[in-house]
């Protein structure tokens, strides 16, 4: 029989990864590949908890939740489905679905913040929760002032518990970052939940949809992070049966900033 994982051995599985006390961690996780966990993927949340203490905090890309693509190729909301799109509301939108069931049970806990912008949401369980969340700008929700900027900036640090490694959302920060000619610039509109109503509302990003600039392959950000890994940054290890990878947040993006720069800048 397989061993069964639990929220005791997955704790001291992160504290051996590296994960301490006071860490802010963003998360990203194939919660299937873990291994047969007591508590399903809230057991994994509650290790994290555990594993970063009081003062700690979890973070998770969250994005948006609708079930289907309501946008034209310009970016706005199609004219049948205007009016049956209900507005982004932090307090209660759901993540989107592909991004796993533990971003799903993350978005969801009892005191979750979530950020306001709806494309780049990022959800926050602990200490420094709303200082992550609060005032996430609508444009360019990726760059300075965000929670993936603040994640850096507060010697955060990021966690793949079996997840693909071009799944790290944080690296979209480097693209904003990056000195690349030609970065594609996308607009897209979003309903808004606000007192006064629905408000409508067109935002500006660079396009994360694909890479940034023509040139990298499709799944750029997995050759980012295999190659500052094999410069001996970040850890290694098992979370339960998942391989898993944790990253500084800052030595990352620097350390992307430069590779893209030395490969498509100017």
């Amino acid at each position: 029989m397989t061993a069964v994982l639990t929220r005791e051995s997955l704790a001291a599985d992160l504290r051996r990864i590296g994960v301490a006390e006071g860490d802010a961690v963003m998360v990203h996780a194939a919660f299937g590949k873990v291994g047969p966990v007591l508590g399903g993927p809230d057991a994994l949340i509650d290790a994290l908890l555990d594993a970063t203490g009081p003062e700690g905090t979890i973070l998770s890309y969250q994005d948006w939740e609708l079930g289907v693509d309501v946008w034209d190729d310009d970016g706005r909301v199609l004219p049948e489905l205007r009016d049956h799109v209900p507005p982004y509301d932090p307090a209660t939108a759901r993540p989107a679905r592909d991004h796993g069931v533990l971003a799903a049970a993350i978005g969801t806990r009892p005191g979750v913040r979530r950020s306001g912008n709806p494309g780049a949401a990022v959800a926050a369980l602990g200490a420094r929760a709303e200082a992550f969340t609060a005032n996430h700008a609508l444009d360019y929700g990726y760059g300075e002032g965000s929670p993936f900027a603040r994640l850096a900036a507060a010697g955060g640090r990021v966690l793949m518990v079996g997840a693909p490694l071009d799944t790290m959302t944080l690296l979209h920060h480097a693209e904003h970052l990056a000195d690349l000619p030609g970065k594609r610039r996308i607009a897209i509109e979003y309903p808004l939940a606000s007192p006064q109503g629905t408000v409508w509302r067109t935002v500006e990003e660079f396009d994360t949809g694909d890479p940034v600039v023509p040139g990298p392959p499709e799944d750029y950000f997995r050759l980012i992070v295999e190659d500052h890994l094999a410069t001996g940054a970040g850890t290694r290890g098992r979370v339960g049966d998942a391989d898993s990878v944790l990253v500084d947040a800052a030595a990352m993006v620097a350390f992307a900033v430069t590779w893209l720069e030395s490969r498509y800048g100017r």
